[in-house]
């Protein structure tokens, strides 16, 4: 015979998560269980079970929830932090993307609790941002028209279907579940098709916004007319790390240089990282209550109207200023330029200097090995959930793993 809490070894690591969450307001996760009195009902799975489920998941780098669901049945660890409960794929699927407010102020907890023990203190953070795939395939991606005919299709089908289902005679074999089934699938589809669609006129903007930098090539290549896709309408096709183009969504990280722990988390469908400095620092800012007073970005993040707002805000922001075009007339991309305010040629400076190229290095050294580590062992290889939503929902389960096994023993104190 062997003692449940014998499945694992008393130093092994799933008990520090199990420590941790134990130790973990989870208040808001339990609002939606409704309870009346003098009626029973089904009992609900205590959700510190599988906040511990898919915390341990994400720091083995497991991201399917049948996977999971599977683990708890066979695996040691898993079934030590079950303890004879059962689960399913759907519940634990439900639940990961099911929370998404209560999830980012648990991490903003967790955050705040580092913070107090004078762990992390956000004076220099470095930003960089990671395309993730998305689960959307290339042929999902249709134009204006073909989604208009796709709506179409999409609509018929519903009303056919349920003409069906409220025909006694052509229904008789179909169960309640079934039909229930049926109906969520017609009608998922019409959503998604009417998603695509309403993203469109963005895509539009963009593309226009593209064209007039293309006009300004010795030869300008036309540009393809926009495409939205059927499956996922928030992923767009991006250059990814290894040249190629696909689905996928921009995930921005935001790391304590000092302590190395992930502070910040966003995901955008954005292409481009430029513009996204400022937000992230202030996201920082309202989930540690500090100053940001450096921040590190590479130079597809800010412009010149980017670093001027930061030292307004009393940010010190380092980025690579973006070399001449002309290097007869100047030089140097740290060489003052004419009619420069003096936190321009502040900036230049700064950037040119042995002590600014020196602190400047700390971004590669940090927060892009955070996100090799999250892509290649913390399941953020490729997305398995659709929307902008769910990805930061999935973001932040592998954000917080990766801080767990940084700093468990502080946060289960």
């Amino acid at each position: 015979m062997e003692s449940p809490d014998e499945l694992v070894s008393p130093s092994h690591q799933v008990r520090t998560v199990w420590q941790v969450v134990a130790t973990m307001d989870l208040t808001a996760f339990l609002e939606p269980i409704q309870a009346r009195v003098g009626i029973g009902g089904r009992d609900s799975t205590d959700p510190h079970l599988l906040v511990a489920l898919w915390l341990y998941a994400s720091i083995r780098g497991i991201g399917s929830a049948r996977e999971v669901a599977r683990l708890c049945l066979e695996c040691r660890p898993f079934m030590w932090l079950c303890g004879g409960v059962t689960v399913n794929h759907h519940l634990l699927s439900d639940f990961r993307v099911g929370y998404a407010k209560a999830l980012d102020e648990l991490f903003t907890r967790s955050i705040a609790s580092l913070v107090k023990q004078g762990l992390v203190k956000v004076r220099r953070i470095s930003q960089d941002g990671t395309r993730v795939r998305t689960s959307a395939g290339a042929s999902s991606f249709r134009r204006k028209s073909t989604l208009n005919e796709l709506l179409a299709e999409a609509k018929q089908h519903v009303e056919q279907l349920k003409a069906i289902l409220e025909d006694p005679e052509k229904s008789a074999g179909l169960s309640m579940k079934q039909k229930a089934a049926r109906t969520r699938a017609a009608r998922q589809r019409q959503e998604r098709v009417e998603k695509a669609i309403a993203a469109l006129p963005e895509l539009e903007k963009r593309q226009a916004k593209l064209s007039k930098k293309v006009a300004q090539k010795d030869k300008p290549e036309k540009l393809k007319e926009p495409r939205a896709s059927t499956t996922d309408p928030e992923a767009h096709v991006m250059k990814m790390g290894n040249g190629g183009f696909n689905p996928a969504v921009n995930v921005q990280l935001a790391v304590d240089t000092e302590s190395r722990a992930i502070v910040g988390v966003e995901v955008s469908d954005r292409g481009t990282d430029n513009g996204l400095a400022e937000p992230m620092r202030k996201q920082v800012e309202e989930r540690t209550g500090l100053k940001v007073q450096e921040q590190l970005v590479d130079g597809g993040f800010a412009s010149k109207e980017d670093v001027e707002r930061a030292a307004e805000q009393g940010t010190t922001l380092f980025t690579p200023p973006k070399p001449p075009r002309n290097t007869e007339k100047r030089a140097s991309a740290y060489a003052p330029m004419p009619g420069e305010s003096d936190v321009l040629t502040a900036w230049r400076a700064r950037m040119g200097s042995e002590e600014g190229q020196a602190i400047y290095k700390e971004r590669a050294a940090t927060v892009e090995t955070v996100n090799g580590d999250l892509k290649t062992h913390r399941g953020m290889g490729r997305l398995l959930v659709r929307g902008l939503d769910n990805a930061k929902c999935v973001a932040l389960w592998a954000a917080m793993a990766y801080n767990l096994m940084h700093f468990g023993m502080a946060l289960a104190s």
